[in-house]
């Protein structure tokens, strides 16, 4: 096992290189620059091409990229140019990071209860009522886009039924941790529950298939003419072997979870990193835009390692030994 996790870890070396590069030259291939949109329109050019060339704007594309890539090992992400003009991109990064790592954490737990809870009643009761109704939900939710529900649950729990807080985390420094945790629960857990409500539709569709797939093997079958009654067929045998592939996937729905908030943080105010992903992508702040999207990147090839773990340790017999 360790010996697998030794070998995926050092081949994400060389994918986050390669990730890096692509990453900045989207981040460079992006029209304008932070200088042009966020100074005064009467400002003289030749004060522009002082501050370009200050931070260096003003090289050729290998030489910014030799310059950040070094910066970056050396652990500087660099300076904001307009989201929190003069902050170090670790400083604003740190900020955001704890609020979309708890909402992501309660999202990702939340969408697996209510997908496996929605594939078991579905899949006991095949074809009937309650897994028609589940079957015409799951539709919709994959059909319309998730940012409408994000309108929707924002302006059913926060201003009609005024529940949850408009915005922000209700995290404060001056606080101690177990505080601002359980202070932040109230702002994350609305869109938490919201991207959990409307994101089980894979996993439900691919799970219910694997039930139903299990319960016609001739296992059930022979199990079942012994006198062994389908709960206890459920719970020893179908669960067992349906859970397996859905297993491998939770490592990418954790990170994909962490990285995919832009559209929920942007519309219940939550200030994360997504949020903040969007907020630079505005302003042209190509360090923090950087910043993020190497940090994603980073996520998503973490995701594939914890799915690898996940599922050499619940089925042996993918072990790479």
């Amino acid at each position: 096992m360790w010996r697998t996790i030794l070998r995926r870890v050092l081949i994400m070396i060389p994918q986050l290189f390669l990730v890096s590069i692509l990453i900045f030259m989207l981040a460079q291939l992006m029209p304008g620059d932070p200088f042009y949109g966020n100074l005064n329109p009467n400002s003289d050019p030749a004060t522009i091409a002082r501050m370009r060339h200050a931070a260096g704007l003003d090289q050729p594309l290998y030489q910014q990229y030799i310059h950040w890539i070094d910066r970056v090992f050396h652990g500087d992400l660099g300076t904001s140019y307009a989201v929190n003009k003069g902050w170090t991109v670790t400083r604003i990064i740190a900020s955001r990071l704890w609020p979309t790592i708890s909402m992501g954490i309660i999202a990702a737990i939340l969408t697996y209860v209510f997908a496996i809870s929605e594939a078991l009643l579905s899949a006991r009761h095949e074809n009937k009522t309650i897994d028609s109704l589940l079957m015409v939900w799951n539709t919709i939710t994959s059909a319309v886009p998730s940012f409408v529900f994000y309108f929707l649950m924002m302006i059913l729990f926060v201003y009609l039924i005024p529940i949850f807080p408009a915005s922000g985390t209700g995290i404060d420094d001056s606080q101690s941790f177990t505080t601002s945790f359980f202070s932040n629960l109230r702002y994350a857990f609305l869109p938490a529950f919201t991207i959990a409500l409307f994101s089980t539709n894979g996993i439900f569709q691919y799970l219910r298939s694997n039930l139903l797939d299990q319960q016609a093997q001739d296992y059930v079958r022979t199990a079942r003419a012994k006198g062994v009654t389908i709960k206890d067929v459920f719970r020893k045998h179908i669960l067992r072997n349906a859970f397996l592939p859905i297993a491998s996937g939770i490592g990418y729905s954790i990170t994909g979870v962490l990285g995919g908030a832009m559209f929920a943080e942007t519309i219940f105010g939550y200030p994360g990193i997504g949020a903040l992903f969007v907020q630079a992508l505005t302003s042209r702040d190509y360090t923090v835009i950087t910043a993020v999207m190497l940090l994603q990147g980073f996520l998503a090839l973490l995701g594939g390692l914890l799915s690898d773990v996940i599922s050499a340790w619940v089925d042996p017999r993918i072990r790479v030994k």
